[in-house]
């Protein structure tokens, strides 16, 4: 990546193409990123919508992520990733040393796909809502799930699932929207 023109665009869908496994990852990492953007409304405006297009790829057990072409054409400038690479080294060389391929079951299975695509939905439309204060907090939870994206790391997944069940049943109580909304899902379920 760090070799050519460093003014050429990276297009999205080669990028994600040449990702295989740790695709869904790194596009989770690309939705996750505006999250920490510092005007309120805007960062959980881009970031939910795109992490619920990654949940629900995941919630439908797609192999590959999918983008819409507007998306798959567009993309960051080589330079501009080689100076994000560079900023990165430090704190990934620590992640890489906590994180590692393990319980892959957690990532691969069918079942476990459909939760963390679950929680990827409702973790996406919580960051969509305009709660103060929220962005960051979100941002750095969605990070658990890229990274044992990116890592195949279960043991890393499971805690994901659990810190993120965990922040939507707070938020449900608090809101208490959510639980008013499944009450009424269930009244109409025959």
């Amino acid at each position: 990546m760090g070799v050519g023109d460093p003014e050429q665009r990276l297009r999205l869908g080669e990028l994600m193409a040449d990702l295989r496994q740790s695709a869904f990852g790194m596009l989770l990492f690309i939705a996750v990123l505006p999250s920490f953007i510092p005007i309120p409304g805007v960062a959980g405006a881009l970031s939910g919508p795109l992490v619920m297009l990654v949940g629900v790829q995941l919630l439908l057990g797609l192999r590959r992520p999918w983008l819409p072409r507007f998306l798959a054409a567009r993309g960051p400038q080589r330079k501009s990733i080689i100076r994000f690479g560079k900023i990165l080294a430090r704190p990934l060389r620590w992640v890489e040393w906590l994180v590692r391929p393990r319980l892959e079951w957690a990532l691969d299975h069918r079942l476990a796909s459909a939760f963390t695509g679950l929680l990827l939905l409702v973790l996406g439309l919580l960051l969509a809502l305009p709660i103060p204060f929220t962005n960051y907090a979100f941002g750095a939870l969605l990070l658990l799930f890229v990274f044992a994206l990116l890592e195949r790391d279960g043991a890393l997944m499971l805690l994901a699932w659990l810190a993120g069940a965990g922040t939507i049943v707070v938020f449900g109580l608090l809101s208490g929207n959510l639980v008013q909304a499944v009450g009424e899902l269930l009244a109409k379920w025959p």
